[in-house]
């Protein structure tokens, strides 16, 4: 299990050396906030299509490994596009092109992990903890080099462990889901599973907050004075908080199950939304950042026990993939839509709030659901 940790080592520490700065490079550039949110909301709403797509054309073809590695490879060059993007036409076919190439690695890994443990799946957290301590290290250094030479260092950054991850994905041994004729049978049944979908749409409402968090957190704390140094450290401080959570996720889901673990996750988002309204000085980022691993770790971990306890064996990347489409594709995509609008109308303060009012929201429609999907005497 080596490999799939360097994986997620890599991959993360990539992703935190520049997805949380484009918006303040964005900003750079003289976007508004609503062209913000446009950019950051249609990558994951192309992520949202992409995602189960590639893995329906994984299970369908099984050739997982090469349609992850030619995909990698693309959106390294999509990304590269982007960092030359001369203005936000350009900008938003470069950020559609990255969505599209980045969206299968995610759930192909995920699945071949879950496969390769077996019957021990639970244990998939002590696997991706190994993203949060690469997003975790490298966000702090990436903030600092963007703070002495400027916003152009995060694009350096993210090629080069990007990089890395395209050279470990040759060594990961992508699991291929068995070969069956009934495919068309058992995707018909997975779309059409309601405690699946219930479960996707409780996800979605309920964590809104975390795509505002994603989008314009950077941006509220630039406009409270904080340096790049400390916004990449309220990463390592998120890192702090999901390092356990990953750790011990598997003693979490056998307790509590997979909807126990996503209440353990609406809660802190609630608290987490409330807390940033409520933030007047910049380093509080880093205690409110605590509220990360609960808000995201256990909710991701209870999302891929679920689609992989839930899917019939020949789809269980294609259930990966829609698990992955909602969390960081329709989610973020909305949150990035409804959140640069709120931003630029009333403000981050009250775009927290309502964040934390959604998971809320999200906790009345999880028990009302399981109220209805529970057996009658």
């Amino acid at each position: 299990m080596l490999v799939p940790k360097m994986f997620y080592f890599f991959y993360f520490a990539a992703m935190s050396s520049l997805l949380p700065f484009l918006a303040l490079y964005y900003r750079q550039m003289g976007l508004t906030g609503r062209q913000i949110g446009l950019l950051g909301g249609v990558s994951p709403l192309v992520s949202l299509a992409a995602a189960p797509l590639w893995g329906a054309l994984a299970d369908a073809t099984q050739q997982h490994k090469k349609l992850m590695l030619l995909a990698l490879v693309l959106s390294l060059a999509a990304m590269a596009g982007l960092s030359l993007a001369p203005s936000f036409p350009w900008l938003m076919v470069a950020v559609i092109a990255f969505a599209f190439f980045g969206a299968p690695a995610m759930p192909l890994v995920d699945n071949t992990v879950v496969e390769l443990l077996g019957e021990r799946r639970n244990d998939y957290g002590k696997q991706r903890l190994w993203g949060a301590v690469g997003w975790g290290i490298v966000a702090p250094i990436a903030g600092e080099a963007i703070d002495r030479y400027g916003l152009r260092w995060a694009f350096y950054s993210y090629f080069v462990l990007m990089s890395c991850v395209i050279v470990v994905s040759l060594y990961l041994p992508v699991a291929r889901s068995s070969i069956r004729p009934r495919f068309f049978n058992d995707l018909h049944q997975l779309l059409t599973n309601q405690r699946w979908l219930l479960f996707l749409l409780t996800i979605f409402i309920g964590s809104l907050g975390l795509a505002f968090v994603l989008n314009f957190l950077f941006l509220y704390l630039s406009e409270l004075g904080a340096t790049k140094t400390l916004m990449g450290l309220s990463m390592t401080m998120a890192t702090l908080s999901e390092v356990p959570l990953w750790f011990f996720a598997d003693q979490l889901l056998y307790r509590w199950g997979s909807k126990g673990a996503l209440v353990v996750s609406l809660l802190a988002c609630f608290v987490q939304g409330i807390a940033y309204s409520l933030m007047r000085a910049p380093w509080l980022v880093l205690l409110i950042q605590l509220l990360q691993g609960p808000a995201f770790s256990t909710m991701w971990a209870a999302g891929v026990s679920y689609a992989a306890e839930i899917a019939p064996p020949g789809v269980r990347a294609t259930a990966q993939g829609l698990f992955a489409g909602v969390v960081m594709g329709l989610r973020p995509a909305f949150g990035a839509f409804i959140g640069g609008v709120l931003y630029d109308a009333v403000g981050a303060a009250m775009m927290f709030r309502l964040g934390g009012a959604a998971a809320l929201a999200g906790l009345l429609l999880l028990g009302l659901t399981s109220r209805f999907s529970r057996p009658s005497a």
